[in-house]
């Protein structure tokens, strides 16, 4: 099979769904910011963070392929095999981030992001959740998207957060609290 297909060498690109949009189109977008996503967690995990964190690294990649099928696959589309996000995964990262924050320290200060590299990388992949998230929203201005999608980015953003922190506390990484002088 070939990489290389030429069929969106007018700029278009294919959805699931089988339709075309425009490679600029929101929903293409969005799961391209999923995508970009997912490779900075790549980047993360190529750096060997904890045992622990790269299992739930590892998880959150699956969960992000899902993440991009379900968008780009429109709500009113014929397809059985496309996985919509659900309460079940939300629920997961609830879980996990309450797992690492009762091992944290108190949260009383904003925090620089950094400290290890796998951390750092981690605090970019937050950025790009966030991006995601916000291109998402704008998306569900326009045409319907999963309900839970935009809880999952959410909850994501608040998971790599802890994540970080945690990576960085077990690393032996101390925090760098702003301050504003």
């Amino acid at each position: 099979m070939k990489i290389y297909t030429k069929t969106g060498d007018d700029g278009t690109t294919s959805l699931f769904s089988g339709g075309r949009v425009s490679k600029t189109h929101l929903r293409v977008e969005a799961y391209g910011t999923v995508d970009e996503l997912n490779s900075v967690l790549g980047v993360a995990r190529a750096h060997h963070p904890q045992t622990r964190a790269d299992e739930w690294l590892a998880r959150v990649q699956w969960q992000l392929f899902n993440l991009g099928a379900d968008l780009a696959t429109p709500l009113d589309a014929k397809s059985e095999w496309v996985v919509r996000m659900d309460a079940e995964t939300v629920a997961w990262l609830e879980t996990a981030i309450d797992e690492m924050t009762a091992e944290l320290p108190e949260l009383k200060n904003f925090i620089l992001p950094g400290g290890s590299v796998v951390a750092a990388n981690i605090h970019v992949a937050r950025t790009v959740c966030r991006r995601a998230e916000r291109m998402v929203i704008g998306l569900q201005e326009q045409e319907p998207v999963g309900e839970l999608v935009v809880h999952y980015l959410n909850r994501l953003s608040d998971f790599l957060f802890t994540l970080a922190r945690w990576e960085n506390m077990h690393a032996g990484f101390p925090e760098d609290k702003w301050s504003s002088h």
